[in-house]
């Protein structure tokens, strides 16, 4: 959200953080379809016409059948958008040597909705996943700073350049990781570019308004900033404020609702 505000600042915004059911990362495809399906309900009461699931895990395990299952039944004008997508249509411009590797969650790497979208645009592009089911909680419990934080990022960022020596670009499938970036690419050569996709999808989301006016004549103009979520406001105040960088407040929700 950060970086979507960043490049479209005119728009109002509405942010739901699902803290009280995350991390998706581990749970069955179902439950984080169940999970996602009532967030983008919700979203439609407030009459968001377009919806973006900023999670690699959602936008692997819920976004396909919520777009052909439930869509057409709901509302066949709104959308709903993930994050893999934009992130598998550009990524094949940073590598040199043809090799990629995903650091994500369990969830999405076994999804392979990485592998399978990129073989779709550059079949010859070798994928090479890897599953950092610690790195999350790390973060989430404010530990991702320490010494023993990084002991686990890299043992996780090492296993994947042993699985592939000669990957030169690594792409963060996680909205988490971004705030471990640098201690990321301090266990990785400085000839490997490290990717986060915040900047990957606000270019993307402009480009599909350009490209959809009549999404983009939807959409209110008003510099809005509304932040709800399922947990603690509290607690989502304090870490939004690491990831948004600045003070927020946000209201309690429950779901479903």
């Amino acid at each position: 959200m950060k970086e979507i505000i960043a490049k479209l600042p005119q728009y109002d915004y509405l942010y739901l953080g699902d803290n009280a059911r995350a991390p998706y990362g581990p749970r069955s495809f179902e439950t984080v379809y169940q999970y996602t399906l009532e967030c983008v309900k919700w979203f439609f009461k407030q009459d968001c016409p377009l919806v973006i699931l900023a999670c690699n895990t959602a936008s692997a395990k819920a976004l396909r059948t919520i777009q052909q299952n439930d869509l057409p039944s709901i509302d066949v004008s709104r959308r709903v958008l993930g994050v893999i997508r934009p992130t598998t249509e550009v990524i094949g411009k940073y590598t040199r040597s043809g090799h990629i590797g995903i650091l994500a969650t369990t969830g999405t790497v076994q999804s392979d909705s990485y592998p399978i979208e990129i073989a779709k645009i550059d079949p010859t592009l070798k994928v090479s996943q890897h599953a950092c089911p610690i790195w999350v909680p790390l973060i989430e419990n404010n530990e991702h700073l320490t010494i023993g934080a990084d002991y686990f990022i890299g043992k996780h960022t090492d296993a994947l350049m042993m699985e592939d020596p000669f990957i030169d670009t690594v792409l963060l499938g996680c909205t988490h990781y971004p705030l471990i970036k640098d201690q990321i690419a301090s266990h990785l050569s400085a000839e490997v570019t490290l990717i986060s996709q915040g900047e990957i999808v606000a270019d993307s989301l402009a480009d599909y308004l350009e490209r959809h006016p009549e999404m983009k004549g939807r959409l209110s103009l008003g510099h809005g900033r509304q932040f709800y979520t399922t947990d603690s406001a509290k607690d989502f105040e304090d870490h939004a404020r690491v990831f948004y960088g600045e003070d927020l407040k946000a209201s309690h929700l429950s779901l479903p609702h």
